[in-house]
């Protein structure tokens, strides 16, 4: 393990694997370095990765009020340790935030955005209000295993799979993350696409999306592709939202190839 420190003085812990370009590997929602392991480890057969815990995760710490540029600055410290530039692989909710940091300007060589989960409905901005505010309200209250069943629900879980995964060993796991829940929601803000944000992205950009997953899904990676100048849209056929790192890794280093 490694460690940067961010500019408000949050440490950011870093795993480093592999041989070859520089590529940084931004976690979605309930999830951390451990959880994401295995991609890490398959993208290291091609690039050098830094696989890190986003704040308030694993071995990061974390440092309040919460904002998402705090996690834009993350992102930039962790540029630097990669040698100044890398490519930029970001996961669902990490994948959003991941198109903001290009779009602030840091210095991203490529990004890949794995299916971030925007809503092209029309009355998914109030859904997620809804959603938000229910989930902050569990988290006030410190009943963390109710936002974590409630942010299962919130992307598609049914219940019998949330009652199966409370008896796994991730449950203790996905309760210690359960706090950050809330970061995903504010980088997500009223989930759809932030196409004026999205326009001055000047990075080769890449949105993944499986095959095997939902047909809004593809609609909406195809709609932030979209709004990326130059933005590319590509289905990994028979994956779904757990994508497999032997089947992310090699579209990756193909798109920063090409």
């Amino acid at each position: 393990m490694e460690t940067v420190k961010s500019r408000d003085a949050t440490i950011i812990a870093f795993d480093q694997l592999g041989e070859g370009t520089p590529l940084i590997l931004v976690a979605g929602a309930s999830c951390d370095r451990a959880v994401d392991a295995s991609l890490a480890q398959a993208l290291g057969e091609h690039f050098t990765v830094l696989n890190y815990d986003r704040r308030g995760r694993g071995d990061s710490t974390d440092t309040l009020p919460y904002a998402v540029e705090r996690e834009i600055e993350d992102l930039d410290v962790l540029l630097a340790a990669a040698g100044g530039s890398a490519t930029v692989v970001g996961l669902s909710s990490g994948a959003a935030l991941a198109a903001l940091a290009a779009a602030s300007g840091l210095p991203i060589g490529h990004l890949v955005m794995w299916e971030p989960p925007f809503g092209l409905d029309a009355d998914g901005p109030r859904q997620a209000k809804e959603y938000a505010d229910q989930l902050n309200a569990y988290l006030a209250e410190g009943r963390r295993g109710e936002a974590l069943a409630h942010f299962m629900r919130r992307v598609g879980l049914p219940e019998e799979t949330i009652t199966g995964i409370r008896q796994s060993p991730y449950w203790s796991v996905g309760e210690g993350l359960a706090p950050t829940l809330a970061y995903d929601a504010a980088v997500l803000d009223d989930g759809t696409i932030p196409t004026e944000r999205y326009a001055s992205i000047r990075v080769p950009t890449l949105v993944l999306v499986g095959g095997a997953s939902p047909q809004w899904m593809r609609e909406a990676a195809e709609a932030a592709a979209a709004a990326i100048p130059g933005g590319r849209c590509g289905v990994l056929e028979g994956q779904d939202h757990n994508v497999a790192g032997e089947v992310l890794a090699p579209a990756v280093r193909e798109f920063v190839a090409d």
